[in-house]
């Protein structure tokens, strides 16, 4: 199933172009690596395909342009991960996670017993069901992205956009996060999600896109696209993708 269609998406900065001439599609089940240098338009981006910034062109969710939809039915389609997401207040995890259902109530509505119920689900899915009577502001930073994982789950939205997901994490909660996101993508889960790492997109991700200077360089399959010729052109640096016998494949420096 096609959910998002990106045609001829630009944006600029005042006078300094940031995007240009955009274009990509994306299904049901796909996870999207966007790869590229600091400043090259990632996180732009993300909060263009949210509604967040407005560009020229046009982009279609499930057929529908995006300026038709309103804030509310957005939301109930497409969830976001910010790279930093700081709560001011000693909620607790579960509180933190039951803000998903905002976007199924009516303003100043409490929530339901389903809507709490959906809530712990999402925690016992994302395994931190242990965790929920726990101040969020307490808990680790990989503690924080899976409740934040949840909080989308909760949302309902099939399409997940994460920025820089592993951010902040230590080497083993970036494994079992991104291994996390291929499991929720077997079960129709769509990801869209920056990262500074191009091994973490070959474990993760079935297509990437890579932008160089506000415009994409390749876009596609990731076995196909991700290549050592095209990180040289994003990066400047030689490096050899190797590739074991279980399929997975990783970068190592060329000597």
């Amino acid at each position: 199933m096609l959910l998002i269609d990106a045609k001829n998406i630009s944006f600029s900065y005042g006078n300094k172009q940031i995007l240009t001439n955009i274009d990509f599609q994306l299904y049901q089940g796909d996870v999207l690596s966007l790869v590229g240098q600091n400043g090259c338009g990632k996180t732009t981006l993300l909060k263009i395909l949210l509604g967040i910034f407005k560009s020229n062109g046009e982009i279609k969710i499930l057929s529908k342009n995006i300026n038709e939809y309103k804030n509310k039915e957005l939301a109930k389609l497409i969830s976001y991960l910010p790279q930093t997401h700081q709560i001011p207040f000693d909620y607790t995890v579960f509180d933190v996670v039951l803000m998903g259902r905002l976007a199924h109530i009516r303003l100043f509505s409490n929530y339901s017993l389903k809507d709490k119920e959906i809530a712990l689900k999402a925690l016992e899915k994302v395994g931190i069901g242990h965790l929920k009577d726990n101040i969020y502001s307490k808990i680790s930073g990989g503690e924080r992205q899976l409740a934040f994982i949840a909080r989308a789950l909760t949302q309902e939205s099939k399409i997940i956009f994460m920025d820089e997901p592993v951010t902040g994490l230590d080497y083993g909660n970036q494994l079992k996060l991104l291994k996390f996101l291929k499991e929720l993508s077997n079960e129709g889960y769509t990801f869209v999600k920056t990262t500074h790492y191009p091994d973490h997109a070959l474990y993760a991700s079935n297509k990437v896109m890579m932008l160089k200077n506000g415009q994409i360089l390749d876009v596609g399959n990731i076995n196909e696209k991700l290549t050592s010729t095209n990180i040289k052109k994003l990066y400047d640096v030689d490096v050899e993708i190797i590739s074991k016998e279980n399929g997975y494949k990783f970068c190592i420096p060329s000597i």
